[in-house]
């Protein structure tokens, strides 16, 4: 968990991750990245003690592939969650659920349904978008939405899933040499996640694993000419890195409009198809 000041919020993901959370058998390891404030101090303070629970210290600008990267080395267990800050556990067996399915064999990736405070959809799965690369799919839709073709009501292979709450086995973690610490903030999930799929393994969604995300609450939205440029960067980085490859998405028909996963028919489809009377 990488954190910085906003000692409400890590509070609050805290609490609900040991309060929550049916299984127990997991360890905290928290990547404070120059904290300041009085109230995360404290907050800090308060879990220090529990046997399961380990301080990092990051500094310098924000990189979060690099936090990810030096909290993986000292995790101990088998199994890597990457979880925000912003992050709330509603769902005592999400980390049941996301551990059965990383743990399956042909499986590298999961991550769970992301839902807004107002318990709309903020994360089901990333998919291809020609405008902004990637976008989350099914966004807004109600969390009882049974969404395109059914999809949210099944464990499903996706493109990539968001660093805001994924599961990867420490092994294929290692495998797959972390995350690219020159994709510092955007991108860096889904660069795992094709690196992932480049290897042969599955990338996978699951709607029966649910979290509240306060998304982008502590780092904000990149609004500056500077964060921008910084995108930028990242987004010339990822298209060289991939090319075309970042248009295949075993959960997207390419049939269907690269919108960033809005699931409508694309006005040019890729394929022709032919009446037969």
């Amino acid at each position: 968990i990488p954190t910085r000041d906003q000692g409400r919020m890590l509070g609050r993901c805290l609490k609900s991750l040991y309060r929550v959370t049916d299984y127990k058998n997991f360890e905290v390891v928290l990547v404070d990245h120059e904290t300041a404030e009085s109230k995360a101090l404290k907050v800090i303070k308060e879990f220090e003690s529990n046997e399961n629970f380990q301080i990092i210290d990051f500094s310098g600008p924000f990189n979060f592939s690099a936090m990810m990267n030096s909290a993986a080395t000292v995790a101990k267990g088998q199994i890597l969650i990457l979880l925000n800050n912003d992050t709330e556990i509603i769902d005592s067996g999400w980390l049941n659920e996301l551990v059965s399915q990383v743990s399956r064999p042909e499986v590298g990736i999961v991550g769970p349904l992301l839902l807004f405070g107002d318990y709309t959809i903020q994360h089901a799965g990333i998919h291809p978008d020609t405008k902004g690369l990637m976008r989350h799919g099914h966004k807004h839709l109600s969390s009882e939405s049974s969404g395109y073709f059914n999809r949210l009501k099944a464990v499903h292979e996706v493109a990539a899933v968001t660093g805001a709450c994924l599961a990867i086995k420490k092994s294929t973690w290692v495998d797959l040499g972390g995350m690219n610490e020159d994709l510092a903030v955007a991108y860096n999930d889904v660069d795992l996640c094709l690196k992932a799929r480049d290897s042969g393994l599955r990338v996978l969604f699951t709607p029966f694993a649910r979290l509240l995300h306060h998304e982008s609450a502590s780092r904000g939205i990149d609004e500056s000419i500077e964060r921008n440029r910084r995108l930028q960067d990242e987004i010339r980085i990822i298209k060289h890195e991939w090319g075309s490859f970042l248009d295949n998405d075993p959960a997207y028909s390419p049939n269907l409009s690269f919108d960033g996963g809005g699931f409508k028919l694309n006005k040019n489809p890729a394929n022709n198809f032919k009446t037969i009377f």
